[in-house]
């Protein structure tokens, strides 16, 4: 059984809504009308062949990208056009491809300048905590320059737990990092969506998809071309010509 199924997906209300999002630049349409739900508590995977609009997506949502048009509702909130810093302090956090860390502090001085950002309170204990979840004691004082590629993508990810989100957007975690790093993350995601924490996963990694996410969302041309679990998915003809790049 994989980890997704070990705990039922969360089939109530919508911790995020995004309605008919638009983005242009010049002539290319980065999203062109998205309009998707992700609930609460939920894994929800997004896919897409490369250009289909996923990281801008991704963007929109956490802030740093304004939208042309169109809404998004977070946990209650209408954020379309807030800045980044305000949309994180209604419990938003989001990891990059690459990772965006404080390359001359240490682990722990990365975490806790995360929880710096955010809740304060108990932000030690927390640091703690997450080390002990991403199996980084043994560098918790190296500097985050001295970790190898696979390390930053977990502390990349462990200085968005720290924000105590309750949305994380994951975007790649798992791209070119060792097995065991890879299955860390896993277990970490999983663990954590048990805390209340719902993710938005940008992956390529179909096997990562299957394993950890309740329903995937494909994207292609900016805009969502359907969503389903991974079985469902893998039966659609259109994803397969789109994303496959083959017919059914």
């Amino acid at each position: 059984m994989s980890p997704a199924a070990q705990t039922p997906a969360a089939g109530g209300e919508p911790i995020l809504v995004v309605r008919d999002l638009y983005k242009h630049f010049g002539g290319i349409k980065a999203t062109n009308g998205v309009t998707l739900e992700v609930r609460r508590q939920e894994i929800a995977g997004l896919i897409g062949p490369n250009g289909s609009g996923k990281s801008t997506l991704f963007s929109l949502v956490a802030g740093t990208v304004a939208p042309d048009s169109g809404q998004i509702r977070f946990d209650g909130h209408e954020i379309a056009g807030k800045s980044a810093h305000a949309v994180a302090r209604l419990g938003l956090a989001r990891t990059f491809q690459i990772p965006a860390l404080f390359e001359n502090m240490t682990v722990t001085e990365n975490l806790l300048a995360a929880a710096a950002e955010g809740r304060w309170q108990g932000a030690r204990e927390r640091a703690a905590e997450t080390l002990a979840l991403l199996r980084l004691e043994h560098v918790a004082e190296n500097r985050a320059s001295d970790l190898s590629g696979g390390q930053q993508k977990l502390l990349e990810f462990g200085r968005a737990v720290m924000r105590q989100a309750s949305l994380v957007l994951l975007d790649e975690v798992t791209a070119g990092v060792h097995p065991n790093i890879r299955k860390i993350i896993l277990e970490a995601i999983t663990r954590l969506r048990e805390r209340g924490i719902t993710f938005l996963i940008i992956e390529h990694d179909m096997e990562m998809v299957r394993s950890v996410c309740d329903r995937i969302i494909v994207m292609d041309s900016g805009r969502v071309v359907t969503s389903g679990t991974f079985s469902e998915i893998v039966r659609n003809s259109e994803v397969m010509q789109t994303y496959l790049g083959r017919p059914q």
